[in-house]
């Protein structure tokens, strides 16, 4: 591939000033149509971008379907997505995790982030597990592959291209395993031991994005009551019964991951108070209530309840319900932690959310602490849509 084989995206006058501050994105609305055949391109195609003046501006992957019309994944106009820009950046990205982990668990790349707009990389010890989410990573899979290859020399690769991110850039749902990949996979994350259905559990199997949050959870649980809401897996509950929490109840709607709240927890020995309960997680809330059942703290770590921005005012009220609710099974001096992952509900609507919810039931509401994702989650500080969980610690107690 050379400079002159492949096509110019050129730029509106003065659309190029985002990119200029270090954004990655192209709008479909902020292309010349009339100096590009915008529509006649091929999605996943690679393109030189062109802004004011004709000043080249690097290379970016194209999908003329989308609103998000294409990624710039260099700032060369000959540096193009191959094996050997892909090899580059992922020791990069390795680089970092290597500095921060001395165990091999964590994101290895996170997409824009690491300059790999549309890759997501998972490591669990020498098992990846690989989200491409753009037509343009989607066509350069292979060369992805024999990238991961030669920086890690893993067992296995699975490709969990089953997400619904697919499905904005028309590409098919579909997994794929490269070499030996077990249903479960083992971890290790503050301590804890996990085993994590990389195969049919949700996005890559794990979340590794609240880990230093997890990791606040475990220095205010010993000797407590904990109840972990969206438990998932454990991920909160068996890790904060691993420090010391007197007994912890997990709750999630899915039986499968009831089975995996079990399994981990004996893996660390604390089967013993470790509960599941399986239903909806309002329903279980309210049954708890109506129990008098009362903790010394609840974590909430739903969903996103905000997807898109039209989801906003019916997500906040999601919210807002949620941990109106948990504050009602807090004993009379309790600590709430309250979890987002919605990209677009903002850090301080959440602790807005939850004072509201404090006043409703007249108790006071004390922040300790606001958390965000951990470091093999870095923020790129263009764009504001890769800095996404929060996480809230708060006290909430009669005065």
């Amino acid at each position: 591939m050379t400079s002159s084989s492949i096509p110019i995206l050129q730029l509106k006058p003065r659309a190029d000033r985002r990119l200029k501050k270090g954004h990655l994105w192209v709008y479909s609305n902020e292309v010349d149509t009339e100096a590009t055949p915008f529509k006649t391109l091929t999605p996943g195609q690679q393109v030189t971008v062109v802004g004011d003046k004709n000043k080249v501006l690097g290379i970016a992957t194209l999908n003329p379907q989308g609103l998000i019309c294409a990624r710039m994944v260099s700032r060369q106009g000959g540096v193009f997505l191959d094996k050997s820009l892909l090899v580059h950046r992922i020791k990069q990205a390795l680089g970092l995790r290597e500095r921060c982990f001395d165990q091999p668990y964590y994101r290895l790349v996170y997409g824009d982030s690491d300059l790999l707009p549309g890759l997501v990389v998972d490591r669990f010890g020498d098992v990846l597990v690989v989200q491409i989410a753009t037509a343009g990573m989607e066509a350069v899979k292979d060369e992805i592959i024999l990238a991961l290859e030669q920086c890690l020399r893993p067992k296995g690769i699975l490709l969990r291209n089953d997400h619904s991110a697919r499905s904005l850039e028309n590409l098919p749902l579909e997994q794929q395993i490269i070499g030996d990949v077990p249903e479960a996979v083992a971890l290790v994350e503050n301590g804890a031991q996990f085993l994590a259905p990389i195969q049919t559990g949700q996005k890559t199997g794990w979340f590794y994005d609240h880990r230093p949050n997890r990791e606040l959870l475990q220095r205010y649980s010993k000797g407590l009551r904990v109840l972990d809401v969206f438990s998932y897996i454990g991920g909160w509950g068996v890790q904060a019964a691993v420090a010391g929490a007197s007994e912890v109840v997990c709750v999630d709607a899915s039986a499968d991951a009831m089975e995996w709240v079990g399994e981990n927890a004996c893996l660390n020995g604390v089967e013993d108070k470790v509960q599941g309960v399986q239903g909806k997680a309002l329903d279980v809330l309210k049954a708890l209530i109506a129990e008098g059942e009362k903790f010394d703290v609840v974590v909430l770590d739903p969903p996103a309840f905000i997807k898109r921005k039209k989801d906003q005012k019916s997500g906040e009220s999601a919210y807002y319900h949620h941990n109106e609710l948990a504050m009602r099974l807090l004993g009379r001096d309790g600590l709430l932690v309250s979890a987002s992952c919605s990209m677009h509900l903002g850090k301080d609507t959440l602790v807005d959310l939850v004072r509201a919810g404090g006043r409703h039931l007249e108790r006071h509401v004390q922040v300790l602490h606001q958390g965000g994702q951990g470091v093999d989650h870095p923020v790129h500080p263009a764009i504001p849509e890769t800095d996404y969980i929060k996480s809230l610690f708060a006290r909430v107690y009669l005065p």
